[in-house]
């Protein structure tokens, strides 16, 4: 399926490694122009792309409005100001217990968890052409309450909510937005990794017990359907919240 990619200009935030790393990858693969962000350096030569003027870099945080800034200056410098697609990826499912949140716990959860987000959609939200996408990367725990921290929770649910939202508001302007609520995601790197090293038999007694499919996903399930949905293929597809969870969440 030619997904009609090739030369869209993107900007994916928190892209240096795990899930936005992926899905920088899959756009260079189909041939789009990345602008890659994260709040660090970014080694490029880990990425693999055709062409040296397709991926791009920019260091900043966009839980700052400060942030946001430097990525709109380097929109201006490398796309003149147009973006086909934007995709905000930050988050951090870390925290307290459940029951044990401090002010500052909350605090520091939703400026990551959401307002990276909305940073990132409210100051670049003019820059993307008339047909083109917001994909905001979310997570079941917004949906259901699956024994995540609290503040993460929470966060992940206010995305969920604005997403809908903001789709009626965009659409005015011809510009669809969606998220993927990912499921447990196995990478290198993550969480789930060094879970099934703590604890292998925990982990997959979770798995058959909570997930219908009764597997971890990976990266490439949730680039593949980054890709579908930023695509014209998916042109009648805006404010929904798409779960890629192999079957667990049961209440959505």
């Amino acid at each position: 399926m030619d997904l009609n990619l090739n030369q869209k200009n993107v900007l994916i935030t928190g892209s240096s490694k795990g899930i936005g790393f992926g899905l920088a990858q899959a756009f260079l693969d189909e041939g789009a122009n990345v602008l890659v962000n994260a709040r660090r350096d970014i080694d490029t030569s880990l990425f693999k792309f055709k062409h040296n003027d397709q991926l791009f870099t920019v260091q900043a945080d966009v839980s700052t409005t400060e942030g946001v800034k430097l990525i709109s200056k380097k929109v201006f410098e490398v796309f003149q100001s147009k973006l086909d697609i934007i995709i905000c990826n930050v988050g951090n499912g870390k925290s307290v217990a459940p029951g044990t949140e401090t002010s500052e716990d909350w605090q520091k959860s939703f400026q990551t968890n959401f307002f990276s987000t909305t940073n990132t959609i409210e100051g670049l939200k003019s820059l993307v052409s008339k047909n083109g996408s917001i994909l905001c990367i979310s997570s079941i725990c917004g949906i259901e309450v699956l024994g995540a921290p609290l503040t993460y929770s929470a966060a992940k649910a206010a995305l969920n909510s604005y997403v809908m939202g903001l789709s009626r508001v965009m659409a005015k302007e011809g510009v669809r937005v969606n998220a993927i609520a990912p499921g447990n995601i196995l990478f290198a790197g993550s969480t789930w990794e060094q879970k099934l090293k703590d604890n292998e038999k925990s982990v997959k007694d979770m798995l058959d017990r909570e997930v219908a499919l009764k597997q971890f996903g990976s990266i490439e399930d949730i680039s593949n359907m980054a890709l579908f949905l930023t695509s014209e293929k998916a042109k009648f597809v805006t404010g929904s919240i798409v779960v890629v969870d192999g079957g667990q969440v049961r209440g959505w």
